[in-house]
């Protein structure tokens, strides 16, 4: 074997983990050792599985939240609405259900692959009325094949389910969904406050913004090969939702294909992608990507830098699980635009800062998302 046992992360909810030492190992140029066993794909929830009910007028329809977020589509688990490493699918969600939901005020384990919940027990009295889910992660499905690098692909991972979870609020009416990614908290890692619709109210009229239930039960990783340079107004709109969704520690920009190929970041007036530096940076993404050679070829990487070399723990979780969700968003805005896309999320020695001449360690790409153009034979198989 060539790394010793200590060096693959805690497999266990409540573990500790010295998470700048994992990231620091995670970014270096190491390959992971040889796969082991994945192990249960849902935790062992006690008792036993209750159909979520079908939601009542006025209620937090908690089924369909649910199904718009996190539930597997197939019985092997892997198709699901968020993007997952590996579709190895490690977090794992309890329900904080207050009063107004479909379910009776408790906590619940959530089985996605059922869709069903398991009563764990009361929940604390302050519980104001709706849900909120908290997530956490199971590790061992996460290094089972990534090993060593599995950390910061287990908080991205997360807030990509965090923001799942949001748009399907956000689409079930609900004005304000709570994302909480400060990263202060090892277990959970996140969590989203879900309150009630609006008075009156179970759907009320959503803004142009918000995506639909459809969209949501749409949106997939499309399967390299990802070739078209975006268009102007595409790139914007996706440069702008993840500048938007991804709060002050990281930066965006992304690395374009001909005709003028080169790194773009957006514009401090929204208008037009403004270009940072000139020249081809995708064979080298391709490299720093876990030598995904494809990525060469992409039209577009949309990218989050950050996350210096000595940042602390709750640093590192805030801004990976803060780009995880950031770029969930941006996937949606892609297909919204035409454009295929898919997450990328393991990276070694991606310092973007020192390879564009600034300080080396202080702007690391954090997550990305490539893009290509989705030409109309490709829209629906023949």
């Amino acid at each position: 074997m060539e790394h010793p046992d200590h060096d693959r992360p805690a497999t266990g909810k409540g573990c500790p983990v010295n998470l700048p030492a994992a990231l620091a190992r995670a970014r270096s140029a190491r390959r992971p050792d040889p796969d082991t066993p994945a192990g249960p794909a849902v935790p062992a929830w006690p008792g036993r599985p209750l159909a979520i009910p079908e939601a009542r007028p006025a209620e937090l329809d908690l089924r369909a939240l649910l199904h718009l977020s996190l539930a597997a589509a197939d019985g092997t688990g892997r198709l699901r609405p968020t993007s997952s490493a590996g579709a190895l699918h490690p977090v794992d969600t309890e329900l904080v259900v207050g009063a107004g939901c479909s379910l009776p005020p408790g906590r619940y384990g959530y089985d996605p692959l059922r869709h069903r919940v398991h009563h764990l027990g009361r929940q604390p009295d302050s519980t104001p009325p709706g849900v909120t889910a908290e997530l956490s992660v199971t590790a061992r499905r996460t290094a089972s094949h990534y090993g060593h690098r599995a950390w910061p692909l287990l908080l991205l991972d997360t807030g990509h389910a965090a923001a799942a979870l949001f748009l399907a609020a956000r689409a079930l009416g609900v004005a304000e969904p709570e994302p909480r990614l400060d990263g202060r908290s090892e277990s959970p890692l996140a969590a989203v406050r879900v309150p009630l619709p609006a008075t009156g109210s179970r759907r009320p009229r959503l803004s142009t913004s918000a995506f639909t239930p459809e969209e949501l039960l749409a949106r997939r990783s499309v399967p390299p090969p990802l070739p078209g340079t975006p268009d102007a107004h595409a790139l914007r709109a996706v440069l702008t939702t993840a500048a938007h969704a991804g709060g002050g520690d990281l930066r965006w920009c992304a690395a374009v294909g001909p005709p003028r190929p080169g790194l773009t970041e957006p514009a401090p007036d929204a208008t037009t992608p403004r270009r940072l530096a000139a020249g081809e940076a995708r064979p080298t993404l391709a490299a720093w990507a876990a030598g995904q050679a494809w990525i060469a070829d992409a039209g577009a990487v949309l990218l989050a830098r950050g996350c210096p070399s000595d940042a602390d723990a709750p640093h590192i979780r805030r801004t990976h699980l803060r780009a995880g969700f950031a770029v969930h968003l941006a996937h949606l805005t892609a297909l919204r635009h035409g454009l295929a896309a898919r997450p990328v999320g393991s990276w070694q020695q991606a310092d973007l800062g020192a390879a564009l001449g600034a300080t080396p360690g202080q702007d690391w790409i954090v997550h990305g998302l490539a893009l290509g153009t989705l030409h109309a034979a490709e829209e629906k198989p023949a």
